[in-house]
């Protein structure tokens, strides 16, 4: 087996393993990253919808004070707020959904599902927790949630909610006195939940890793092709060169020139030496030959 072969072969085996542990710790940080990525976007959109929920209690709500008299106006109910402002920026973001599920919501649409409940009675259960995120299961494959906990924390809300005698009119008139009612005080009734299919972000880090794989691969061909080009001019062509001669003295052909390479590598060294060997030869088979 030719020397370059060996080279080759040891030099494809090391970079066969080290492909293997890149492609391994750039796929598991890659989906890592990408996953972290669309939280902190859900962590934003959670952000922005808290925003609205607070603009329409402190400058919508005043306003429509007359008018919630005569007809209760959704539009000064923070969650519908919240509710529409976020199916705008589907528009931008079509794979992301919000809700605000409620375990006795008034208005019907926003009960909390069976999975829902699950994430409101862990808020209920530990108070301390402010955001739960994590996988689940969904007919369309796996899908990541970020959630928030929706706590009665101001006691103007209860004037909606408390009992039905003490809610508007108007309110009971839209949504009815069976929904919506009991809450109480500093009790977690909710949750704010942003999902979007887990395929979103392993589609995009599967394109990053396809990419860095195509990458690695590319430079490794451009080094290997560099490297036999260096191994062969530097090492192989001088090897072969020496090799023919000392194959011409061993046959008698001693009129061959000396075999030169100039430089300070090994194989100058190497040179320098078999030059003295056959100088050494000469003068012995001169001295037999006398």
């Amino acid at each position: 087996m030719r020397l370059t072969t060996k080279f080759n072969l040891v030099l494809f085996a090391v970079f066969s393993l080290g492909l293997v542990i890149a492609g391994y710790i750039s796929y598991t940080m890659l989906q890592k990253h990408a996953r972290e990525e669309v939280l902190n976007h859900a962590g934003m959109m959670m952000e922005a919808a808290m925003a609205i929920r607070g603009y329409t209690v402190k400058e919508i709500r005043p306003l429509l004070t007359l008018q919630m008299k005569r007809e209760f106006l959704p539009q000064s109910v923070p969650s519908y707020a919240a509710t529409q402002n976020f199916r705008a920026v589907r528009e931008m973001y079509p794979e992301y959904t919000y809700k605000e599920a409620a375990l006795n919501p008034t208005n019907p649409n926003d009960r909390a599902t069976d999975w829902e409940t699950d994430i409101i009675q862990l808020f209920r259960n530990d108070s301390d927790t402010l955001e739960i995120n994590g996988e689940r299961d969904t007919p369309l494959g796996k899908s990541l949630y970020y959630a928030r906990p929706i706590k009665i924390a101001n006691k103007n809300c209860l004037t909606c909610h408390s009992t039905a005698d003490a809610a508007p009119e108007t309110m009971i008139k839209l949504y009815g006195d069976s929904n919506g009612f009991g809450w109480q005080l500093d009790e977690v009734v909710g949750s704010q939940i942003v999902s979007v299919p887990l395929s979103l972000p392993l589609a995009k880090a599967q394109k990053e890793f396809l990419i860095f794989m195509a990458s690695l691969i590319a430079i490794f061909v451009v080094i290997f092709i560099v490297i036999n080009l260096m191994l062969g001019q530097i090492v192989v062509k001088r090897v072969r060169a020496m090799a023919q001669v000392a194959d011409d003295i061993s046959t008698g052909h001693m009129e061959v020139p000396e075999f030169m390479v100039n430089g300070k590598d090994e194989i100058a060294d190497l040179s320098r030496s078999f030059n003295r060997m056959r100088l050494s030869l000469e003068k012995a088979m001169k001295m037999l030959g006398e």
